[in-house]
């Protein structure tokens, strides 16, 4: 088959990848690959690894968090010819692979790696500098990706990003921005702001139209301006999130492309890491940029 590079984060999740990392390394090599397995020393090695040692490789294959996926791609788009991706996921949450169907057991994900078809996905350009696989966001809540210790995520799953979250509601900031695009126009203060290219962000599918295409060369916008109380900014996230419901300050649109000015520097994340503080951001969207293999 040829040679797979194997790119392992070992503190994803609840750490299960340590328990069937050997069988789906059998998997690899029954199938006739040679398999050179790194693990992950420290945020943004996947990256580095993917970038240093993916072009001598036929196929790359990553397990972890959507954290990790990201990494891996982001390593990737460097090369001249990157190879196909298999990902494996073991995270907290698992956003995109959710959008792709890839289950949650490992050595069954590793077997679709080996016997799937290359499915062609969208990446997303921030700032021209750096890459992002399903969400760049700002605003409330977005921080707790970030800051939520991973010992809490191992311990308590998703429920540790919501615990997070909470706390910051007591502590509101208001974003004065302009964002442009072809297809619309928005100007005053937002409380939290997302473009994606998934089914679901954070578990929650309810923030994220039904018709999402992986590939058809648009992200999702949703921007939410600042409502005129706490509660009311929990009504419109309640609403949205368990009745998919419309509200005045939410503004949810498609684009290829879109710039933010800023009026002082925010806070952005990128697939669940932080991605710098910004006064002007400009987002673009890469059609088919990844082959990920899967079952669909």
């Amino acid at each position: 088959m040829g040679r797979l590079l194997f790119i392992v984060n070992p503190r994803a999740g609840k750490a299960r990848v340590k328990t069937h990392l050997l069988d789906m390394i059998d998997i690899f090599i029954k199938s006739g690959w040679e398999v050179e397995v790194h693990i992950t020393q420290a945020p943004l090695d996947a990256m580095e690894t993917a970038a240093r040692r993916g072009g001598q490789a036929d196929l790359i294959v990553c397990s972890g968090g959507d954290g990790t996926l990201s990494e891996t791609i982001s390593g990737m788009v460097r090369l001249e010819q990157p190879p196909r991706l298999g990902y494996i996921p073991a995270g907290s949450t698992n956003d995109f692979a959710s959008s792709l169907k890839i289950p949650s057991q490992m050595t069954k994900a590793a077997g679709i790696i080996m016997d799937g078809t290359p499915y062609p996905v969208d990446i997303g350009y921030f700032c021209r500098e750096r890459t992002f696989v399903y969400v760049a966001a700002f605003g409330i809540f977005t921080e707790v990706s970030y800051m939520t210790p991973q010992e809490k995520k191992n311990l308590l799953g998703h429920p540790a990003y919501m615990l997070e979250g909470v706390k910051s509601l007591a502590n509101i900031r208001a974003c004065a921005m302009k964002l442009e695009s072809r297809e619309m126009t928005l100007e005053g203060d937002f409380v939290f702001g997302m473009v994606t290219n998934t089914v679901s962000v954070g578990g929650f599918k309810g923030l994220v139209k039904k018709d999402v295409a992986l590939n058809d060369g648009l992200f999702e916008v949703l921007m939410i301006r600042m409502p005129r109380t706490v509660m009311e900014l929990k009504n419109i996230l309640a609403s949205m999130i368990l009745k998919g419901e419309q509200h005045e300050c939410v503004h949810r649109f498609k684009t290829s492309s879109l710039k933010i000015t800023f009026q002082e520097p925010v806070d952005w994340v990128l697939d669940g890491e932080f991605g710098g503080s910004r006064t002007e951001v400009e987002i673009e969207n890469q059609s088919k940029r990844m082959e990920i293999m899967t079952a669909m």
